[in-house]
């Protein structure tokens, strides 16, 4: 019996990340011959749907995928329809028969993964039911999918992983980041620990780090959920703890994924809080954007579902440090927010002056929207003027290389079927994020509001963001510049 033999169980199978993200993800592992011909999904929510409308909802999908339609007519023969009620009991009896006909038809072997794409208060519900009607299997593997918010501060993370560790295990739950699925950041371990890099990467050679995560987007349909969450939780807690994580971590010495995920936890841990509230606002900035007129734009006060008083954040910009030898004295600039003027997510790592009449030399990664590692380094200028300036080495991915990368949702799924679980974040570095955030509220709950600032759409940022930067003798290092 192999991993890729499984039955996937996905729970909210007619929600709009299915239809955008999971079936074309579970179709390019089919072709790409990652999942075995002996699979069935089982698509579960409340519509009423039958099997042959699910297989065209799933084919219609993946429809700009499709190669070969005798291919793909073959992969959605292998999904089928249960209508659930996820508080219902007896529907797990249905879905625990449904499941071993699937199993017995298809010579499965007892593999399991359930994929939870629904509101995290279903999450213990579920699993609860899941282990109580004995849909589990004592054969195979049974695995856990879910996907963020995991809580949404220190005490109800916790109460989650308390239900959620009745049914399952620390190693079969996998919590998405779907920033963990990225092709660069998932290798840059790789790249920043060979020969060439390694011995740069540590205060002795580096000035600081930044770390941009950039949306020009407002907020949409999501006033409500945005609202008590801003960009702390949906951006900072999670996607911005990853990535600081991965440049933060010191080399594993165990090449496996807890020895790599305990080194992440580590870096994560080791974040040092601020001491007070003057100390937060030195270093912490949250703002809101506000209208632009000559762009047509609304300031985020009149979105839809937004109080007129709303004191979320739109906007987070910090100098954060670690309390770790490798990174004494240098600062993690860390900003991410709403309506800036462009899409980006950049990575610079900026290296300590050579002297005071040139510029830094300085590494760019781009993870998107483009996929590439920049190189400036200083050189003398072309002919007779003299004088050094910055010049660029890039490595990019060739356009059919690219064609052939897995996308976040695909390298994710697959890494879930063959346990890799260091594509996943553990409950530790969870634990220790929201411990961190939760910091940053509770000062912030005692300015109530007297430290926000404002900036206007599709703009930078506010200016006191800069601030962060002119204090440590430097400047953000701005996608949209380069």
């Amino acid at each position: 019996m192999n991993d890729n033999q499984l039955i996937l169980t996905l729970f909210g199978a007619t929600g709009d990340l299915a239809a955008r993200k999971l079936y074309p993800a579970i179709y390019r592992l089919y072709k790409n011959n990652n999942i075995s011909d002996k699979f069935a999904v089982i698509g579960t929510a409340r519509r009423e749907w039958t099997d042959d409308y699910f297989r065209e909802t799933v084919y219609n999908s993946i429809v700009d995928e499709i190669t070969d339609d005798e291919d793909a007519q073959e992969f959605v023969s292998h999904f089928y329809y249960q209508s659930h009620d996820v508080n219902d009991g007896d529907h797990y009896n249905k879905l625990k028969e449904l499941s071993d006909s699937l199993d017995e038809q298809y010579d499965i072997g007892g593999n399991r993964i359930y994929y939870i794409s629904l509101n995290p208060q279903l999450f213990p519900v579920i699993t609860h039911h899941l282990t109580e009607q004995k849909v589990l299997t004592d054969n195979g593997y049974n695995r856990l999918i879910i996907e963020k918010p995991f809580g949404f501060d220190e005490e109800s993370a916790i109460e989650l992983q308390k239900q959620l560790t009745a049914s399952f295990d620390e190693n079969q739950i996998y919590r998405i980041d779907h920033y963990l699925g990225k092709e660069l950041l998932s290798t840059l371990d790789e790249f920043r620990y060979n020969n060439v890099w390694s011995h740069l990467w540590s205060k002795d050679y580096i000035d600081n780090i930044q770390i941009s995560l950039a949306e020009d987007m407002g907020i949409g349909e999501r006033g409500a959920y945005y609202d008590n969450s801003g960009v702390t939780k949906d951006m900072i807690q999670n996607h911005m703890m990853q990535i600081i994580s991965i440049i933060g971590m010191d080399n594993p010495q165990n090449k496996s994924s807890d020895g790599f995920r305990q080194e992440k936890i580590n870096v994560i841990k080791s974040l040092k809080t601020f001491d007070s509230v003057e100390d937060l606002t030195q270093n912490v900035i949250r703002a809101q954007y506000i209208p632009n007129a000559q762009e047509g734009i609304v300031g985020y006060k009149e979105e839809a579902d937004i109080p007129a008083d709303s004191q979320t954040e739109t906007f987070f910009a910090a100098k954060f440090e670690l309390d770790m030898p490798r990174w004494e004295g240098v600062p993690f600039f860390v900003r991410s927010g709403k309506r800036l003027e462009g899409k980006y997510t950049t990575i610079h790592i900026i290296f300590k002056k050579e002297n005071e009449d040139v510029e830094n030399n300085y590494l760019r990664i781009e993870l998107a929207p483009d996929m590439q590692i920049q190189f400036f380094f200083n050189q003398e200028k072309p002919g007779h003027q003299g004088g050094a300036e910055s010049v660029p080495m890039t490595f990019e991915y060739p356009e059919v290389v690219q064609s052939e990368i897995p996308h976040d949702y695909e390298r994710l799924i697959n890494g879930c079927i063959h346990n890799q679980l260091d594509h996943f974040v553990h409950w530790y570095e969870a634990q220790y994020a929201w411990q961190f955030m939760d910091h940053i509220h509770n000062y912030w709950e005692q300015l109530d509001g007297q430290d926000m600032k404002y900036y206007e759409a599709l703009s930078s940022g506010p200016a006191e963001a800069d601030t962060l930067t002119e204090n440590h003798g430097t400047k953000w290092y701005d996608c949209i510049d380069c």
